[in-house]
Formats: structure tokens, C-alpha cells, sequence
């Protein structure tokens, strides 16, 4: 955003810039000067609390790694790492997030594509469920949210009528949770 364009949304903006600005150093003035105000500080120019860089766990997928999308588009986004290959599904680690000896955090199936996506602990949904929520606030966030004949918390992903979030839950907090296609090859 250039300085007239943010000079457009007020003088005050730009005043708490600059008093920002100074405390901050000369070096970051242009940073601060062109961010709006709802990005680095409040109208007033305090800081505002750090927006977070994590991917969310969208109905659709993880960042550029999406359900149901081909093996071939999904090792080409550079996420995956192989850690297991088999005749009808290979399992994959998301690169820089290794997962335990027995388990993989993707598998995708050579007939129906991305299967499941268990993303990195620290990751929420897009409703802002995350490990560590209660069973009452995944509940609340995803109306239709009903135990499975696995023991999993299921609810089709709003918005892709292919695929479902799923949460493991225990002593009545998630323990993880997963995206996952509605029909595929790779696991009960």
C-alpha cells in the first residue's frame, strides 16, 4: 500500500505511525508507514497482538496441499516427504514435520488422490478448533459433529461435500484431528 493510500485512511493513522515509527527505529518507518492499521498497530498505534503464520486445516486442505488432489500435483507442492509405499496408497510425512516410527501424517491414495491430511500439531481449523479444544467447543464450532463407529468425532468439512474433518478426543479434549476424503482406499 503506498503513503497515500494509507494518508486516505486518516491522519491518525499516519501521526501513530510515526510516533510508532520513531520507537521502533528509522529502519522499519517505511514498514510501518505503509502497513494499514489493522495489520502491524491499532488505530491508536499501539501494537497489536501478532498475527499468527499458521496454515489453517481448511475444508479444502492444508496450504497448497489439497484433499482429493493427484499424487503427482501433491508431491509437486515440495510439502511431502515419502515414508511409505504400498500398492494402493503411499504414506508421506509433511516435510519438517516428522510424525512417530508407525504413523505418516498423509496418505494418498493412487486411485483417489490426497486421502487424509493430519496436520502439525500447532495447526487449527479454519473455525479455530485445534488440539486441546474441548469436545463441547469442537462441537460448538461444527454443528453435526457425531461420534463415528471408530471412536472418531466426524463432520463432513463445511463447504466440499467430499471430504470430513475428523478429531480424536480424549478425556474430553482433541488429541488430534485430520481431513479426510469421504470415499478412498487407504484406511478404514
Amino acid at each position: 500500500m503506498s503513503i497515500t493510500k494509507t494518508a486516505a485512511m486518516g491522519a491518525t493513522t499516519l501521526a501513530s505511525s510515526a510516533l510508532l515509527a520513531a520507537s521502533v527505529g528509522a529502519a522499519n518507518a517505511a514498514t510501518v508507514q505503509s502497513a494499514p492499521a489493522a495489520v502491524g498497530t491499532t488505530a491508536t498505534g499501539a501494537a497489536a497482538a501478532p498475527v499468527s503464520k499458521q496454515v489453517p486445516l481448511s475444508p479444502h486442505g492444508y496450504g497448497r496441499l489439497k484433499i482429493g488432489m493427484s499424487e503427482r500435483r501433491a508431491r509437486a507442492t515440495g510439502m511431502l516427504a515419502l515414508k511409505t509405499h504400498s500398492r494402493v496408497c503411499d504414506g508421506y510425512d509433511l516435510k519438517g514435520h516428522p510424525t512417530g516410527r508407525n504413523s505418516v501424517s498423509v496418505y494418498v491414495s493412487h486411485k483417489y488422490g490426497v486421502a487424509l491430511i493430519q496436520p502439525p500439531k500447532s495447526t487449527r481449523t479454519t473455525r479455530g478448533v485445534h488440539i486441546g479444544s474441548t469436545l463441547a467447543q469442537a462441537k460448538h464450532a461444527y454443528r453435526g459433529l457425531r461420534r463415528d463407529s471408530r471412536g472418531y468425532y466426524s463432520v463432513s468439512a463445511p463447504g466440499n461435500p467430499r471430504a470430513l474433518y475428523e478429531f480424536a478426543v480424549s478425556h474430553g479434549k482433541v488429541s488430534s484431528m485430520a481431513l479426510a476424503l469421504k470415499v478412498q482406499d487407504c484406511f478404514n
